[in-house]
């Protein structure tokens, strides 16, 4: 342990030394030294920090405004071009939500506990139409990911966007005009598999319901539509010889594919044909459910009536909502064995409708 007593001592003999106080006060000046140029340094470095971050913020800045007048620039000079940019960056978005929407329905679906009689008719519409949807967008939107490719592409796009693009990349215009000419390629069928009904009358003449169903054919030879409860009394006919989805000519369902704007294709056609009519009648039960076609909005009111072959173009909210009532009261006798009269629907209570007539000869 340390003497206390010879502290002063040594504290005295080391200030009196005068060989040490020299070695002291150079260590001294290396010290305040060291610190003098350990605050310079760090000040340096804080200096540099901030005029790093302020130069950040100034090239930021800079940037965003000249995001914004080149914005600018471009919707002024290029207006159209900036336009189609947008309307396809919106699409892409909405598609995107849709592609979501689908996929959790899907999932749902996949409950073997769960089916479509808890679907909203919107998640009906969209499991049904999205799948084809994917096919037609989904390889063009994982071109435009490769650099160049969206400059040289989004032109060409827009100039078929009929062909080339699907509903979410439409404008309201667009849309419309390109519902009408979808019915209309649909409706030049209508007579083909009109003729191919009348053309099965001879077989049925031993049979109980031919009178039945040969008022109902005549009522629609003469410009006219039958009762629903009328085409009813002939359902049968549908669930059997020679009108059962097996039994149809292969001409015969061409014309059905293309009547309801399907591709005829060669693989799985009435399979397919059987698919639209479990889709439609699923449709309608979900249309009861959320209240009746009176609760339909505007919008989706049209869509059912093109969906099922008719032209609301003109015609009231009346008459369409009359017209989808008699629909659905015929979806209510269909069932599985009988899909096949759902199918010819559209020719047994839309044939003659004026609107579609209109729309087929209006260039004629």
């Amino acid at each position: 342990m340390m003497n206390i007593a010879r502290v002063p001592v040594l504290v005295g003999n080391f200030r009196r030394s005068s060989r040490t106080y020299p070695i002291l006060k150079q260590s001294w000046n290396i010290t305040n030294s060291l610190s003098h140029n350990l605050v310079r340094f760090n000040h340096k470095k804080s200096f540099k920090r901030d005029e790093a971050k302020r130069l950040h913020f100034f090239v930021v800045l800079k940037y965003v405004q000249y995001v914004k007048n080149i914005g600018r620039v471009l919707e002024k000079k290029f207006p159209k071009a900036l336009a189609t940019y947008r309307q396809f960056v919106e699409g892409t978005k909405e598609f995107i939500k849709d592609t979501k929407e689908y996929l959790r329905v899907v999932r749902y679906l996949y409950n073997p506990e769960k089916n479509f009689n808890n679907l909203l008719r919107r998640e009906i519409e969209l499991y049904y139409q999205l799948p084809k949807d994917m096919k037609r967008i989904g390889p063009i939107l994982v071109l435009f990911m490769l650099p160049v490719v969206p400059y040289i592409s989004l032109p060409i796009l827009y100039l078929f966007p009929r062909q080339l693009l699907c509903s979410h990349f439409w404008s309201l215009q667009q849309k419309a005009d390109f519902q009408i000419l979808n019915l209309r390629d649909r409706l030049v069928h209508n007579r083909p598999v009109f003729r191919h009904l009348q053309t099965q009358m001879d077989f049925l003449k031993p049979h109980h319901l031919y009178e039945p169903w040969k008022s109902v054919i005549a009522n629609i030879g003469s410009g006219q539509h039958p009762s629903v409860e009328n085409i009813v009394v002939c359902k049968t006919l549908f669930a059997q010889e020679p009108y059962c989805l097996l039994y149809l000519s292969r001409n015969h369902v061409k014309h059905l594919l293309k009547m309801h704007g399907m591709r005829s294709g060669f693989f799985f056609r009435r399979r397919r044909l059987a698919y639209r009519a479990f889709i439609l009648r699923e449709l309608d039960k979900a249309i009861k459910r959320e209240g009746g076609v009176n609760n339909l909005p505007l919008d989706a009111l049209k869509r059912a009536c093109f969906m099922r072959g008719l032209n609301p173009t003109n015609l009231s909210n009346e008459e369409m909502i009359k017209w989808l009532g008699d629909w659905i009261k015929l979806t209510d006798s269909v069932d599985k064995d009988s899909y096949s009269l759902l199918l010819h629907a559209p020719i047994l209570l839309a044939y003659n409708a004026p609107s579609n007539w209109k729309l087929i000869y209006k260039d004629k």
